[in-house]
């Protein structure tokens, strides 16, 4: 790697017009090898026109407008696909809420320095580290993890985690034009592809914070889709196809 990387944070928004002003600012307080990419849905609320206003106000801001919602994975892949040609060294993963913390981006590219994939996981150190979930979320998120560990043998702690740094080498690799995944299951996806490739994965500890303001994108469907997702994420890997 470079010893001064280019770093792009890719922030899919639907619907986040409070917030982005109010995480922009603090991502790019990290570095200036920190840049952002918002990739917006099409948002009603004007979220699109907001973007605009930062990536204006900002040159380390860019935005990518999408036709309709067609779900995180598509936005995550359109970001990553982005950023891949324009060359940056590593990509990010980040919510638009506020709940990955903005002052852990340096912590994540530091340790992409000793493995190609980076979870910011709120399940390691023998801690659980989220402030103010309702219990219901925070035990449908352990039980996806080790719902997911378990069926496909990923070895991290956070499967489903959404902070995540990604190497170049792995998005180059692990095909994503072939992920139809959204949800918890584009992040199980897309680690489960990168480790059976042979990259390494790490996690380190962050604090995961629910939103303040807007609302959550969670769904009974999204829920149902990862449940299912994982019996065929390890099919396809025991055939050699995935």
């Amino acid at each position: 790697m470079n010893e001064s990387p280019r770093v792009l944070v890719v922030v899919p928004t639907y619907n986040e017009r409070d917030n982005l002003p109010r995480i922009v600012p603090r991502v790019l307080e990290q570095g200036n090898v920190f840049h952002i990419l918002v990739v917006d849905d099409s948002s009603p609320d004007g979220t699109g026109e907001v973007a605009d206003a930062l990536a204006a106000e900002h040159d380390r801001v860019s935005v990518l407008h999408r036709p309709g919602k067609e779900g995180l994975g598509a936005a995550y892949v359109a970001g990553f696909t982005w950023g891949l040609q324009r060359g940056f060294d590593v990509l990010v993963e980040m919510d638009a809420d506020l709940s990955h913390p903005p002052d852990s981006l340096p912590v994540l590219l530091e340790a992409t320095e000793t493995a190609e994939v980076v979870v910011g996981s709120r399940y390691v150190g023998g801690r659980i580290a989220v402030v103010n979930w309702p219990m219901r979320r925070l035990l449908i998120s352990l039980f996806g993890s080790w719902y997911a560990r378990v069926i496909t043998r990923l070895p991290v702690r956070d499967a489903t985690g959404g902070f995540n740094a990604f190497r170049r080498p792995v998005l180059e690799s692990v095909g994503l034009d072939r992920i139809q995944s959204n949800g918890y299951s584009f992040q199980i996806e897309l680690k489960l592809r990168a480790w059976r490739k042979g990259f390494k994965l790490k996690e380190v500890p962050i604090v995961f914070t629910e939103r303040e303001s807007g609302e959550s994108k969670m769904s009974r469907a999204i829920i149902l889709e990862a449940v299912w997702r994982v019996w065929k994420l390890r099919l396809l890997d025991l055939v050699g196809r995935l």
